[in-house]
């Protein structure tokens, strides 16, 4: 029986455990990457942990979410991150520089290396090959300090793309339709393994859009083999010695297929308030249009921006739209400038900004009441721009920059324009806004603290009786954005998680905070993948603050249920998700002889109020109960340290 390409990466890092689907397996980690919303918890957790050099090849810090610096707090992160990267041997990337996994694809990323990173959309990466996972901050601390991460080892799922994708279809439109078959749910424990002839006409920056998206199916990673494109992009980066050829064997086997033929794709869109919430151009129609947003790390490469500069050339923005553009990094924007494409994009009416995440976490260029925005992002969750009244609407570059000429969504396809033809290039080197550590590795000088950095909170090991109340109950799809929002004005304080707990759930529940603090012990009750989204920490991190001693659920998104163990917090799915014991705000509920149940499958709960019994499965692994009964990842490390 022939291997899938997943399985060869999994196997050739393979430190400990089994590599069977369901199966707890410890890998090798060959690259980090942080940025600076998860960063500083990150970095506050590997300096508590009192390691010296990182244990990876090679791990960098990026500065691309809050870099809107409108007070003290941002570049006091910036400088605290800077200093701890010093210390640790981490390359630094100054903010400026772009957007982390832009940045990664062009200067680091290689096939067959795996990269842990604590942004979701880490698995961009899987264009070139890598197998390429986001987590938890305290996860990647892990590996940085240990070179090692734990994973349930996850299903392969094969997408086989087939054909050429018509003139103006573009590869937001592939992973689009992919999420209008899948959902937000269908690539959950799953690697979404890309395949077929299809494949020889996307480039890497294509698969790379299509990786970045698989984050919005709730999978593990998304990748694609290693072949002669990837040479290509590789060696327009000055990088062709980082090539090796990567695939599948032909008799390779999945837990299932999805078979996408490209030149029946037309242009799509998904439309508020989700990313499989998606139809047609033609049929959503020709709706008014109010801003147009073109960047993130999603749609922000040379290829892409060029293709919206050939659309926008000669023409002018419509009077009614605010259209602004963000560049992936500083060469891209350097290329542009170079080449005239820049003027083009000004001459039309755009607007350029920093070369950094911006609009897509909600980091400035919110939309005005009640607006239709087109955005050529990874998510459009209800609030996410700014603008909790919003209709967000996610494209490709192209549908775009066409609708930002007409003032209204607009079929590209039936515009009449000739296709961009965009010649590859070679792109130049620009290490300005890169600091690289030291070779001798970690110094002695202590890390800079700005007085808005504040300690994470730590649990309490479990307790033989853990009761709690309910302080909130919720339904399906839960994001990390309705837990722990995430935009200009909080921002700023992610590294001062007692500040931001005052917000938890604030777009849902304004009470929820006060419940938690009357209680003292709090829980959660919500649905069908609760915590799907950003891999943000801080949702973890603020409920347990709050007190949040556990979540019921149907079942958990992958990043958060991590996180949640990680803070001690215990993640239980309802064995009969239509039995939850009339559980309602306000009740107590009970787990008797917790710390011996929770070595088990199956965990008994008690409503206090009705008197039912309501059965949980836990389904913790070997690591995850030595970390729930220690209370949490950090303390756990602790207690291991001790003689």
């Amino acid at each position: 029986m022939g291997k899938n390409l997943t399985q060869k990466i999994l196997e050739s890092h393979m430190l400990a455990g089994a590599l069977k689907p369901g199966a707890e397996a410890t890998i090798r980690i060959d690259q980090t990457l942080t940025q600076d919303s998860t960063g500083t918890m990150v970095y506050l957790q590997l300096e508590a942990m009192g390691v010296g050099k990182v244990s990876t090849e090679l791990s960098v810090a990026y500065i691309d979410h809050n870099t809107l610096q409108t007070g003290f707090e941002n570049a006091n992160d910036h400088a605290f991150i800077e200093s701890v990267a010093k210390r640790h041997g981490i390359v630094f990337s100054k903010p400026g520089n772009g957007i982390c996994h832009q940045l990664h694809l062009e200067n680091y990323g290689a096939p067959g290396k795996t990269l842990l990173g604590s942004d979701s959309h880490t698995p961009t990466g899987g264009g070139l090959g890598m197998l390429a996972i986001g987590a938890g901050g305290l996860d990647v601390a892990v590996a940085m300090a240990s070179g090692e991460y734990s994973l349930t080892v996850p299903d392969v799922f094969r997408i086989e793309l087939s054909g050429r994708l018509r003139p103006w279809v573009s590869a937001k439109d592939v992973i689009l339709f992919v999420l209008g078959e899948l959902s937000v749910k269908g690539g959950v424990g799953r690697v979404m393994e890309y395949g077929g002839e299809g494949l020889e006409s996307l480039s890497v920056t294509d698969r790379a859009t299509i990786a970045n998206m698989g984050a919005e199916l709730g999978a593990t990673s998304s990748i694609f083999p290693s072949d002669e494109n990837t040479r290509a992009y590789l060696r327009s980066q000055g990088r062709e010695a980082d090539f090796r050829p990567l695939a599948a064997d032909c008799d390779a086997e999945y837990c299932g297929l999805l078979r996408v033929e490209l030149p029946k794709l037309v242009p799509l869109a998904a439309k508020p308030h989700s990313p499989d919430n998606v139809d047609s151009v033609a049929g959503i129609g020709e709706i008014k249009v109010d801003q147009v947003a073109i960047g993130s790390c999603t749609n922000s490469s040379y290829t892409d921006l060029m293709k919206v500069a050939a659309i926008l050339k000669g023409r002018r923005v419509h009077p009614d739209v605010s259209l602004v553009i963000s560049p992936g990094s500083s060469r891209i924007l350097g290329m542009l400038a170079s080449n005239g494409a820049l003027a083009d994009l000004i001459a039309s009416g755009a607007r350029i900004i920093e070369n950094a995440c911006g609009p897509c976490i909600g980091m400035g260029q919110s939309p005005r009441s009640g607006a239709v925005s087109l955005r050529t992002f990874n998510r459009n969750f209800r609030g996410r721009s700014g603008t909790l009244d919003a209709g967000v609407y996610l494209v490709s570059p192209e549908t775009a920059a066409l609708s930002a000429v007409s003032g209204v969504l607009s079929d590209i396809t039936r515009s009449g324009l000739a296709p961009a033809d965009i010649a590859p290039v070679d792109f130049p080197g620009n290490d300005s806004f890169i600091v690289v550590p030291e070779a001798c590795g970690a110094d002695g000088a202590g890390p800079r603290m700005g007085p808005n950095i504040k300690p994470f909170p730590r649990n309490e090991a479990l307790p033989d009786t853990l009761s709690a109340t309910v302080a909130l109950c919720v339904g399906d799809n839960i994001t990390t954005d309705d837990i722990m929002p995430s935009d200009s004005r909080l921002l700023p304080f992610r590294s001062n998680v007692p500040y931001l707990a005052n917000y938890c759930f604030e777009k849902l529940d304004a009470g929820f905070a006060a419940r938690c603090r009357e209680a003292g012990r709090a829980a959660i009750v919500g649905g069908e993948n609760y915590g799907q989204g950003s891999s943000r920490e801080h949702a973890a991190l603020a409920p347990l603050q709050l007190g949040v001693r556990f979540v019921l659920a149907k079942s958990f998104a992958r990043i958060h249920r991590s996180n949640l163990i990680n803070c001690g917090i215990l993640p239980l799915r309802f064995e009969s998700p239509g039995d939850r014991g009339g559980i309602e705000l306000g009740h107590e509920l009970l787990i008797e002889d917790a710390r011996r149940q929770a070595l088990e499958p199956r965990i008994m709960l008690k409503n206090t109020r009705t008197g039912a019994t309501i059965a949980t499965i836990g389904g913790f692994s070997e690591l995850e109960k030595a970390v729930i009964l220690a209370g949490g990842r950090i303390n756990l490390a602790a207690a291991s340290k001790k003689p």
